[in-house]
């Protein structure tokens, strides 16, 4: 089994590439890998043939276990090394299942509006009739 932990993220959207650029996770816990859903990859398949919309949440993949959405930012503050800014406050604020089940629509909502504002594109893996923009 591969030590690496992938985080499967938009990144065309200025937020999430700021917070998962930034985020990093123990060394004892692996390596970081960060994967741009908007390119092909097995990890992307894979959420993609789940049937996991990935507009709708980021994807962490550790020891083969799929976290998606809240709960992948819950994991993913629980793996984090603390170092740092971003690193600390993503521990603090995502350390708790039900904090992080509130925040996340809300958090998902904020960036869905900054996107469309950008006027960004969805990826649209499930390939949705309509679902081309946000």
């Amino acid at each position: 089994m591969s030590d690496d932990v992938e985080l499967l993220y938009d990144k065309d959207c200025p937020v999430c590439e700021y917070y998962c650029q930034r985020i990093d996770i123990e060394s004892s816990t692996g390596n970081l890998v960060r994967v741009d859903a908007r390119d092909e990859s097995d990890v992307m398949n894979e959420v993609t043939a789940m049937g996991l919309d990935i507009d709708e949440g980021m994807v962490l993949k550790k020891d083969g276990e799929i976290y998606y959405g809240s709960e992948a930012i819950h994991q993913l503050a629980l793996l984090s090394n603390r170092k740092g800014f971003v690193n600390r406050l993503a521990y603090w604020t995502f350390r708790s299942e039900g904090t992080s089940r509130f925040l996340y629509p809300i958090l998902k909502a904020c960036r869905n509006l900054l996107l469309k504002l950008l006027g960004r594109s969805r990826i649209n893996n499930l390939e949705q009739e309509g679902r081309d923009r946000f």
